[in-house]
């Protein structure tokens, strides 16, 4: 029996259909959808099995409550299928999902940060660095505008900017490699190691022998950037042998490495606007000088206070004990120590510049 809204009792007993009719007759049709009807209203028909006027059973189904989407069919025609009705979404639901993700990834960043500093903690030891170094921030999502007027920065209408110090308020330093003489392995894997970023200005007939060590060094991340072919003075040489020296080896480090430097360091830090203009007319934007220097047992500062400034450049050489008192380890740690103790971070140069 099935109960209607206004609490009278129906004779009509009923199921609601889940398949097509048998009978086809219009009145039974009629009768069905009123079950449908009452079921709608009621929450469900008589389990009790109905028939049609002609004695025939008709085969009846679930509650309409528990079959979603289920009509009669029309004569021949397909059954028609009601779209399921959309679910609200919680705003609060979808916000408390929002900061459980965040605090997830903000979760697994500190432990990676975490894990870094201990790999670093370790290196440290191993190579007997006094001190664990400490770790860059992010490289700048856009790099420093080099403005006239910016302290360190040499700007001239038309020709690549000269930078002793990239205008940042990070506390980052940045540490650059000259020429290419000495090819340390060991110096190698003790920045991989430690996680210390480097940019390499190379000179080809130094590099020559061996530009294997120096496409090891691009693999692992270093940049690999511009120092002429032969190292010269680029003040006593004429314009053609300038644009030999300075394209050449941006031909030749696109043939050796692959690469193609955005960044030139003349030798000696000596060039003339002529020099500027030939490095900008193949491909370089930026031309990176320096206010310290690193050797294994000293640093040289441009300024007598000694002191790192946010965004210096120092410079170093692939030299050995031939020319040093000590090697390029040795050299790295003296930075290590000075750069650290000054509360500074080694960056990669490339990024800023």
């Amino acid at each position: 029996m099935v109960r209607r809204p206004n609490g009278e009792r129906s004779s009509v007993k009923c199921r609601v259909p889940e398949v097509i009719l048998t009978n086809r007759d219009r009145s039974h049709h009629r009768i069905a959808a009123a079950c449908l009807i009452a079921a709608a209203a009621t929450g469900g028909c008589s389990t009790e099995q109905g028939h049609s006027r002609g004695g025939g059973p008709h085969k009846l189904a679930r509650p309409a409550a528990e079959s979603p989407g289920l009509a009669v069919a029309g004569h021949g025609g397909p059954t028609a299928q009601a779209a399921p009705a959309p679910q609200a979404v919680d705003p609060a639901e979808l916000e408390a999902a929002a900061k459980a993700a965040q605090a997830d990834a903000a979760a697994k960043q500190q432990a990676d940060a975490q894990a870094k500093a201990a790999a670093r903690a370790e290196a440290a030891k191993r190579w007997g660095v006094a001190k664990t170094p400490l770790a860059a921030p992010p490289p700048p999502a856009t790099k420093p505008a080099l403005a006239p007027g910016a302290p360190g920065v040499k700007i001239r209408p038309g020709l690549p900017p000269v930078v002793y110090r990239v205008p940042t308020t990070d506390k980052v330093v940045f540490l650059t490699v000259d020429d290419g003489a000495e090819k340390d392995r060991e110096f190698t894997r003790m920045i991989r190691e430690l996680g210390i970023p480097i940019s390499a200005f190379v000179t080809d007939y130094l590099a020559r022998g061996d530009y294997g060590y120096f496409r090891e060094l691009k693999d692992q991340g270093v940049a690999i950037n511009n120092h002429t072919l032969h190292h010269p003075d680029l003040r006593r040489l004429g314009d053609d042998a300038q644009q030999s020296e300075i394209c050449g080896q941006q031909a030749s480090l696109q043939q050796q490495i692959g690469v193609r430097p955005r960044l030139f360091r003349p030798p000696f830090g000596e060039y003339t606007e002529e020099s500027l203009r030939i490095a900008g007319s193949c491909g370089v934007t930026a031309v990176p000088l320096w206010n310290e220097e690193a050797f294994p047992d000293r640093m040289e500062y441009r300024y007598g206070d000694h002191l790192l400034k946010p965004g210096d450049i120092i410079l170093t050489h692939f030299r050995g004990p031939d020319v040093w008192r000590g090697d390029m380890r040795d050299m790295l740690r003296r930075v290590l120590q000075v750069v650290t103790d000054q509360g500074f971070a080694l960056a990669r140069l490339d990024d800023y510049l």
